[in-house]
């Protein structure tokens, strides 16, 4: 096993990964929501909510949120998992996690949130019905490995849902080029005062993995029936696949 990863285009011990990425959700934390409307136009919100309705989330589901963050995902499932199923909230940066906790608990949904690497989850096999992560998968140090945990603690016939920025249609390429590495430094710079944080994130998308590779990777962690669902262009993709 490699002890490099990449942290944007920068080769980093792996190790070393996983804090640096916990410094950037740290300095954005504060501004997180309002940069993910600036930054997508507010198009994030319609990518969660399609992201959720292929989840198809029912009655007394036990699901998990990994990587939950601000908990969009989590605060949409409560209610159809409600009153005897249970959201279960994951995220490796303790500020995020207080901050999805503490939106679940201002709409009413008591939510037990847990502080751990998503390649390491404190959970028995087989417990979840449901598993999403929505924008998380490219921050972690090794994607396979925590693809084959979430596959770990999905029941047989179990889903996960991932949802992610992809590969984007070809002839737009240049264009989104700029936007990234120009518009997404500037904005980050003005409202949440850390130009790099949104360098690393452009950096991040081009570094993960296209929409057939995460597919593969996804069979390779003991999921079937994988699908892909393309959004703005292949700007982000949802992938569902099933436990075996």
């Amino acid at each position: 096993m490699s002890d490099e990863a990449h942290f944007g285009f920068e080769k980093v011990k792996a190790e070393e990964k996983g804090e640096r990425v916990r410094r950037v959700f740290d300095s954005v934390a504060a501004r997180y929501d309002l940069m993910n409307d600036l930054m997508s136009l507010g198009l994030h919100r319609a990518w969660k909510a399609f992201a959720v309705a292929l989840a198809r989330p029912r009655a007394g589901e036990r699901v998990l949120d990994v990587a939950a963050g601000s908990a969009d995902l989590a605060r949409a499932i409560a209610p159809r998992v409600a009153p005897e199923g249970t959201v279960t909230l994951v995220d490796v940066n303790r500020r995020m996690l207080e901050r999805g906790r503490d939106r679940m608990l201002d709409e009413g949904f008591v939510a037990p949130a847990v502080q751990c690497d998503a390649e390491r989850m404190p959970f028995p096999a087989g417990h979840f019905d449901l598993v999403t992560v929505a924008f998380g998968l490219r921050n972690m140090t090794r994607k396979d490995a925590a693809l084959r945990e979430m596959a770990r603690v999905l029941k047989p016939g179990g889903r996960l849902v991932v949802l992610e920025f992809s590969r984007i249609w070809k002839p737009l390429e240049r264009a989104y080029d700029l936007y990234s590495f120009k518009v997404l430094p500037w904005l980050g710079e003005r409202v949440a005062g850390d130009a790099a944080a949104y360098r690393y994130l452009a950096e991040s998308i081009r570094m993960h993995p296209d929409q057939a590779t995460l597919a593969r990777m996804m069979e390779e962690a003991g999921l079937e029936q994988v699908e892909v669902f393309n959004l703005a262009a292949g700007v982000v993709a949802v992938h569902r696949g099933y436990k075996v």
